[in-house]
């Protein structure tokens, strides 16, 4: 499919933007600097057929449709659905090259949660010890007083709005830093740390509320970065990604001093993504046997999380019955499902009890929709259930 722009046409002030986030968003590392996670190993693996029989009831349209066109209606750019950890259902665009990495957002918060699962495993990280044991905070930091544990289940009382549609406040100040955003002639380059270093206290104390906020997980790359003493996209590449047994290329976006950005800026191939998915139903048991994430960690973030804290939190229309623990959400269903969400239409969808992972990546024109989102949380579940 050609499309209706060049290379030249793509900015930093446009890439998240329609009509060149559908290019884009597969190939971040010419836009923003990244530093590689892993290089592809071997040739790609032969994909299922596309998810034409699978028949979902949209409720956005009150039609009965397949799989494979609701896909085609909501901006997807590649899906694969394991089932008893087997490939049984894939698609991708036409625009959409399946074994690229494709930035997932908010996922990555999924990933960095289990990768301070094993920095804990390895005997570096505590969990219950403040965030200032291991990064250098000023006292008016709203983080000085917080926990790990408080970065990992979202619930620091922290001064800052998600606003991603900000083009002059404090959430451009922070994309800015991460070298997402044009720089300001008005405004002097920042490191992601300073600027984090710079957030104050929010109302309230931590451990009580749900307050989503993406700085929470790049503050949690950067203590597992201090805690291990190793560069975060090294540290996931040696004990998360090769050994899961990834295949494809993965990279993560770093700001001016190499800093990741592990809240948001890891890009995967949607096969490497269900492989993640696979590992955490698994309890953390790679495809040959190793424990790979421990198994009381993937647990833990399974059955744990404050129902109270999400019910007064910010994102409580997400799910009814939700939760949220080392950044995986529990979707409080029927079939114990839990999820990964990124914005612009990122989704890692696993039902335990129909033994299904489904990844999907997407490049939707809107950052958050709160109507796409309960959409897509409907259609994955029927998915995941009727194949």
């Amino acid at each position: 499919m050609q499309q209706e722009f060049t290379r030249a046409d793509v900015t930093l002030a446009n890439w998240r933007t329609a009509p060149f986030c559908r290019w884009s968003f597969q190939n971040v590392g010419e836009i923003v600097p990244s530093a590689t996670i892993a290089h592809p190993t071997g040739a790609p693996a032969a994909r299922p057929e596309a998810p034409d029989a699978v028949e979902i009831d949209d409720p956005a349209t009150g039609r009965r449709i397949s799989a494979s066109e609701y896909l085609k209606l909501t901006s997807a750019d590649s899906f694969l659905a394991l089932k008893a950890g087997k490939p049984v259902a894939s698609w991708a665009a036409p625009h959409s090259d399946f074994d690229a990495p494709h930035v997932i957002f908010s996922i990555s918060k999924s990933v960095t949660g289990m990768l301070a699962g094993i920095a804990r495993e390895d005997g570096l990280l505590d969990p219950e010890a403040p965030v200032s044991a291991y990064v250098d905070l000023p006292a008016s930091c709203g983080y000085a007083d917080a926990r790990v544990r408080d970065l990992l289940d979202m619930t620091v009382a922290i001064d800052f709005d998600e606003e991603y549609l900000d083009a002059d406040g404090a959430f451009d100040r922070y994309r800015r830093a991460m070298l997402w955003n044009p720089v300001r002639p008005d405004a002097p380059p920042e490191t992601l740390e300073a600027v984090l270093c710079d957030l104050g206290r929010g109302q309230g104390k931590h451990g009580e509320r749900f307050y989503y906020t993406s700085p929470n997980t790049d503050m949690l790359g950067l203590v597992i970065e201090r805690a291990t003493g190793v560069r975060f996209h090294r540290y996931l590449a040696d004990r998360l990604w090769r050994p899961m047994g990834a295949t494809g290329a993965a990279h993560v976006t770093v700001d001016s001093v190499g800093t990741a950005r592990a809240a948001g800026g890891v890009c995967v191939t949607v096969s490497d993504l269900a492989r993640l998915g696979q590992l955490v139903l698994e309890e953390g048991r790679s495809a040959d046997g190793r424990q790979i994430i421990p198994a009381d960690w993937v647990a833990d973030m399974r059955r744990n999380g404050d129902p109270q804290a999400w019910r007064i939190g910010n994102f409580n229309d997400m799910f009814d019955h939700g939760r949220y623990r080392s950044c995986w959400y529990s979707a409080g269903d029927d079939h114990d499902s839990f999820c990964g969400v990124g914005i612009h239409g990122q989704w890692l969808w696993v039902d335990p009890e129909a033994g299904v992972v489904i990844a999907k990546t997407a490049s939707r024109h809107e950052p958050s929709d709160d109507a796409a989102t309960a959409r897509d949380i409907a259609v994955l579940g029927q998915i995941a259930r009727r194949l």
